[in-house]
């Protein structure tokens, strides 16, 4: 019972914080949080702070109304969520056109610090910390970090579309809760602004994609063995991998 309660509560605060801030930048009205999207409709950026922060505050609730094992879980996802959140935020405000990996990283080697490297190192980072709060033996740290970093990669890999990384956050977290709480607070902020990212009036843009993403590895990580967390990251790596080279292809003249 007190995991269901916990479960609830935690799906509960995240789309309630989730909606409430989202609902009170819409009324600021701020022209600059606005973007044009895949189809060319000016929509805004709100769904992204919103949801980052619906993750964050439900997955502390999920641990103050947990077991130990929730609260062990809890903080560190927050911490992963909010540096996720952060790095997409900054990409979001001071990104260029450049997209993958090897075009940051290219660019890196020229002396050139773009915001694609500042959001690769920074959610590697949180990743492996939240990893190491997570585990206890050093190899799982490290293969948790990589599902959590990868995740979050994951998730903004497939926004190209009005809702997909909403859906994609609600596919993957499902299984999530039948382990603990955690999953459930990444659900319900991506529940939150569903129907207005499909609607194209909004878009999670990097902020929210990476602190979904960032929330869910996190559930994930949590409740999977050395077997789990390595098959993971494996699938992880090679969508990264395949999606750096769609990106390379896509950016190629024909």
């Amino acid at each position: 019972m007190v995991g269901k309660l916990g479960r609830v509560g935690a799906f509960a605060v995240g789309a309630g914080v989730s909606r409430a801030v989202y609902v009170a930048l819409r009324r600021r009205g701020d022209t600059r949080g606005r973007r044009e999207n895949h189809a060319g409709r000016s929509v805004d950026l709100y769904a992204g702070p919103a949801t980052a922060l619906g993750a964050a505050v439900g997955a502390a609730t999920a641990a103050t109304r947990g077991s130990r094992r929730s609260e062990a879980v809890g903080g560190p996802a927050a911490l992963a969520v909010l540096a996720a959140g952060a790095c997409g935020a900054y990409d979001d405000w001071k990104g260029d056109h450049r997209r993958g990996f090897r075009a940051h990283l290219g660019a890196l080697r020229e002396g050139e610090v773009t915001s694609g490297a500042v959001k690769l190192a920074g959610i590697g980072a949180a990743g492996l910390v939240a990893g190491a709060l997570l585990k206890e033996r050093p190899l799982d740290k490290v293969l948790a970090g990589v599902v959590i970093a990868g995740t979050a990669h994951l998730v903004n890999l497939v926004d190209v579309a009005p809702g997909r990384a909403a859906l994609t956050v609600l596919a993957i977290g499902a299984p999530g809760l039948l382990r603990g709480a955690i999953a459930a607070a990444p659900m319900g902020a991506a529940a939150a602004v569903l129907v207005d990212d499909l609607g194209e009036r909004t878009m999670l843009g990097d902020t929210g994609a990476h602190a979904l993403g960032a929330a869910v590895g996190s559930a994930i990580a949590a409740g999977s063995g050395r077997f789990g967390l390595a098959v993971h990251a494996a699938g992880l790596i090679a969508a990264a991998a395949y999606g750096d080279r769609v990106s390379t292809l896509a950016r190629s003249p024909m």
